[in-house]
């Protein structure tokens, strides 16, 4: 028997396109961007997740020479999220990244670990969290579910 898995985004050629607010989040995760700690891969990934009490909590990627001790920007953000906002509900993630890893007219996509990370998370919260890829242009994605990026999860 032949199934088929459909997966709705939304597209756009800049993130200008968004509401204020999501543009605002964007802004502060390129900033998280310069900050980031990656001195091995010299990509700079910034994450800012935004709470339903419209708490914006900012991470970007940490790296270890003691690969893979590092953590990426997403999971950064989310397990403070979860470490100091525990009761709070998480409405959207935007990443963004810079860097020679992935051409700048690309679209970067979260790792597996950090899909699966996003999930657990929508999971917990019995809600669907909105997703903003932004790549290095400005071109954007929107996904209206994390369960989009990761049809076949681990634990669905």
């Amino acid at each position: 028997m032949n199934k088929e898995i459909t997966i709705y985004y939304e597209e756009y050629e800049h993130w200008s396109s968004l509401s204020g607010q999501e543009q605002g989040m964007i802004e502060k995760a390129y900033q998280m961007c310069e900050t980031a700690y990656a001195p091995y891969s010299k990509f700079h990934v910034g994450a800012t997740v935004l709470l339903s009490n419209g708490t914006i909590v900012s991470g970007n990627n940490q790296e270890n020479i003691a690969y893979p001790s590092g953590l990426c920007a997403e999971r950064v953000a989310l397990f403070y999220v979860g470490a100091n906002h525990p009761k709070e509900q998480i409405d959207t993630i935007v990443v963004v990244a810079k860097g020679d890893l992935v051409p700048e007219d690309k679209l970067l996509s979260p790792c597996g670990g950090c899909r699966q990370v996003m999930l657990e998370s929508e999971m917990r919260q019995e809600k669907n969290i909105r997703v903003v890829l932004v790549n290095q242009i400005g071109k954007t994605i929107v996904f209206h579910s994390i369960k989009d990026l990761v049809p076949f999860a681990f634990g669905l």
